[in-house]
C-alpha cells in the first residue's frame, strides 16, 4: 500500500503539471491574438517554471530503486588535520541541513562527537520524508575544501577533507540477519550537549558488527534501551547499504557503461580561496556562488549526479553560471 500510494501520487503530480501546461499554453495563444504583451511575458515566465519543474518530476521518475523512498541517515567524518577538518565536518552537516530543511525534509540528530576546539570529529543525523535517501544517495564520498584557515594566526592556506557517508533507513518488512554473537556493545558516557543526566550516565551506545567491522553509535536519548534500539536501526541500515553496494558493484562489473558509484572518492572541491568556486569531479557542473552552496543550494549537483547515474554521460560537462 506504501509503493502504491507513493506511485499514485507520482503520477497525480505529472497529470497536474500536464493539466497546467495545456491551460498557459492556451492562455498564451489567446493573449497573443489579442496583444497583450504583459499576459504573453507572464505566462512565458509560467512555462519556463513548469520546464524547471518538469525537469524535476522527470528525475524524480528515476528514484525507483528498493530504498529510494527511505529515509537516510546522513554520517560525516572529519579528516586528518585536527581542527580545520573538524570545523569543516560541522560545515558539511550544516550544509545537509539547510539543503533538507529547505526541501521539506526533517532532520533529527543522531550522534555527534565533538572537536577538540571546534567543529566535530564525526556526527550523524537522520533526514527523514519522501525519497530522502534517493535524493541523497549519491552524495557519499570525500568532500574537499580550501580556503584562508580562521584557525591559523598567519592567515595561511589550508586543504580539509572531510568523507561523508548516507545510508537508508531500513524499513521493518526489510530482514536484515544479524547474529547476536557477531556484535560487541559498548556503553558510554554521551559527550556534547543533552544535559546534566545524558553527560553523568554511560546511556550512548555503540555496536560493532565485528564480521564486518561496521561500527554504530547513538546519544540521542537519555535511555540506554532506547539508544540502543535506535543504534540496531542504524546497524541494519548500513548492512543493508552494504549490500546495496555489492549489487551495484556487481551490476557496474557487468555494464561498464553505468556510472561508478565511487564510493570514498573525493566527489566534490569547495574553494573559497583565492577565488569562489564549488565543483563537482564527477559530473563536471560547477557553481560561482560558494557560500549560496555552503547554504544548502545542491540541487543542480544532485539533479546531475542523479542524471549521470542512470543516463551515462548525462550529467557530465555541465557548468551552472549564477547569472543563467
Amino acid at each position: 500500500m506504501k509503493d502504491r500510494t507513493r506511485t499514485e501520487q507520482a503520477v497525480q503530480r505529472v497529470l497536474q503539471l500536464e493539466h497546467s501546461f495545456k491551460d498557459t499554453a492556451e492562455l498564451v495563444e489567446l493573449a497573443e491574438a489579442e496583444g497583450d504583451e504583459g499576459v504573453v511575458q507572464d505566462t512565458m515566465a509560467e512555462l519556463k517554471r513548469m520546464r524547471d519543474l518538469a525537469a524535476k518530476r522527470r528525475l524524480e521518475s528515476l528514484l525507483s530503486g528498493e530504498a529510494d523512498g527511505n529515509d537516510a541517515y546522513l554520517e560525516v567524518h572529519a579528516g586528518a588535520g585536527g581542527t580545520e577538518s573538524q570545523d569543516w565536518a560541522q560545515m558539511l552537516v550544516r550544509m545537509y541541513s539547510r539543503w533538507a530543511e529547505d526541501n521539506g525534509f526533517k532532520v533529527t540528530w543522531e550522534q555527534e562527537t565533538p572537536g577538540e576546539e571546534a567543529g566535530v570529529k564525526s556526527a550523524t543525523v537522520r533526514v527523514s520524508g519522501e525519497n530522502a535517501y534517493g535524493w541523497l544517495k549519491t552524495e557519499s564520498g570525500v568532500h574537499r575544501l580550501v580556503r584562508i584557515s580562521p584557525y591559523d594566526s598567519a592567515a595561511r592556506r589550508h586543504t580539509s577533507f572531510a568523507s561523508v557517508w548516507i545510508y537508508p533507513v531500513v524499513d521493518e518488512d526489510i530482514q536484515v540477519d544479524i547474529q547476536e554473537k557477531d556484535l560487541r556493545i559498548d556503553t558510554y558516557r554521551a559527550s556534547g550537549a543533552g544535559g546534566q543526566h545524558v553527560n553523568r550516565t554511560d546511556s550512548a551506545v555503540r555496536i560493532t558488527h565485528i564480521p564486518t567491522n561496521i561500527v554504530v553509535q547513538c546519544q540521542s536519548d537519555r535511555s540506554q534501551h532506547k539508544n540502543r534500539a535506535e543504534a540496531m536501526r542504524m546497524l541494519k541500515a548500513r548492512m543493508y547499504q552494504r549490500e546495496l553496494e555489492i549489487r551495484e558493484a556487481e551490476k557496474a562489473a557487468v555494464n561498464a557503461a553505468k556510472t561508478d558509484i565511487g564510493w570514498g572518492h573525493q566527489i566534490r572541491s569547495y574553494v573559497l580561496h583565492p577565488y569562489q568556486m564549488v565543483k563537482d569531479l564527477r559530473t563536471g557542473v560547477e557553481k560561482g556562488n560558494a557560500q549560496g552552496v555552503l547554504d544548502g543550494d545542491l540541487g543542480d549537483f544532485m539533479n546531475a549526479s542523479l542524471a549521470a547515474r542512470f543516463e551515462p554521460g548525462g550529467g557530465q560537462n555541465k557548468a551552472v553560471r549564477d547569472d543563467a
